[in-house]
């Protein structure tokens, strides 16, 4: 067994990337602290091609050392938009045709593998700050609540790692390049 070169892997360009068919997701970050894992999520969504990402109040913005570091040019390949608050995404997002989900554990939640969006639905998916959570303001515009199963002591999972999980699993059940 060997790894796979560079040009085996068929990457696409940061333009054919631009200009490619995306998986219908956008992820919201709701205050987030820290850049490393700001850059980790540009990183994933990248890596499953997603509709963009959402950077709501205290959250970062590109370009940012720390940002860079760990998204590794995702930023250039991933659309991106700042809003003052989660609010102002939420309310557009849902204008727009989004289905909002709250990834967060909370009365009436349902649990990842549960979880089945519907054919062609559009899906805006709010990770909240690392210590607070998303904000319980926000709770009352979502429209569904999802929760990771955890069996451990602690209580919750670093952002970048649920928004793997997350996306991992949605990518999976909504796969649109499955067939092509």
């Amino acid at each position: 067994m060997r790894k796979l070169t560079m040009p085996e892997l068929q990457r696409l360009t940061v333009d054919e990337f631009k200009a490619a068919e995306k998986v219908p997701v956008i992820v919201i970050l709701d205050n987030i602290r820290s850049q490393n894992n700001i850059g980790s999520v540009f990183r994933t969504a990248d890596a499953f091609r997603l509709q963009g990402v959402y950077l709501c109040g205290i959250t970062a913005t590109p370009p940012h050392r720390e940002i860079h570091k760990t998204a590794l040019g995702a930023t250039e390949s991933v659309e991106w938009k700042y809003t003052s608050s989660t609010l102002e995404a939420v309310t557009d997002l849902r204008k727009s045709g989004y289905t909002i989900l709250a990834i967060e554990q909370a009365e009436g939640s349902i649990s990842l593998p549960d979880y089945k969006p519907e054919k062609g639905e559009k899906l805006a998916i709010i990770f909240g700050n690392e210590v607070d959570g998303i904000d319980e303001e926000i709770m009352s515009h979502v429209q569904n609540c999802i929760e990771i199963p955890q069996y451990g002591t602690k209580h919750s999972i670093n952002i970048s790692v649920a928004v793997g999980i997350v996306i991992w699993d949605l990518f999976g059940k909504i796969n649109i390049f499955q067939n092509k």
